[in-house]
């Protein structure tokens, strides 16, 4: 597992209707605070200011085609060539990170090729890193250097 500390943040949250929303400051929107919302913008602020990723290279929750299928992955860094380079799936604390988690971001990893895939709850968080048709696990995010 790899060590996250998550940094200290000034979340802008708001309550409308009964339902709390969230400012996303890499999209420049309101979006509604759900538990893997949660997760997915505090593990950005952790890519953004302690990792050092430039928020301009990272892309929130967009759209991807499997086959037929429309899905959206949670988190793409891109390199500084603008190629795919780290993929993030994001779950709600509560739920745990088994191989159904990693199939799903492997899943994705056919549509978008990447050579990094995280998957997260907040709590913990795994990394694998593509060599070849190995996945190698990594203790650590990597460094953006490209």
């Amino acid at each position: 597992m790899i060590r996250i500390e998550y940094p200290s943040y000034p979340y802008r949250i708001r309550e409308e209707e009964g339902r709390e929303f969230i400012f996303d400051e890499l999209r420049r929107q309101w979006t509604r605070l759900t538990p893997e919302e949660w997760v997915r913008q505090n593990f950005l602020q952790y890519l953004v200011q302690t990792m050092q990723y430039p928020a301009s290279l990272i892309a929130v929750e967009r759209e991807l085609r499997l086959g037929e299928l429309k899905k959206r992955f949670d988190i793409l860094v891109y390199n500084r060539q603008h190629q795919p380079w780290l993929m993030v799936e994001c779950k709600a604390m509560e739920v745990e990170l088994d191989n159904s988690v990693l199939q799903q971001v492997l899943r994705y990893n056919i549509a978008i090729p990447v050579p990094f895939m995280i998957i997260t709850n907040g709590h913990y968080c795994a990394g694998f890193e593509k060599q070849g048709h190995q996945l190698q696990p990594i203790e650590q995010l990597p460094v953006f250097t490209n």
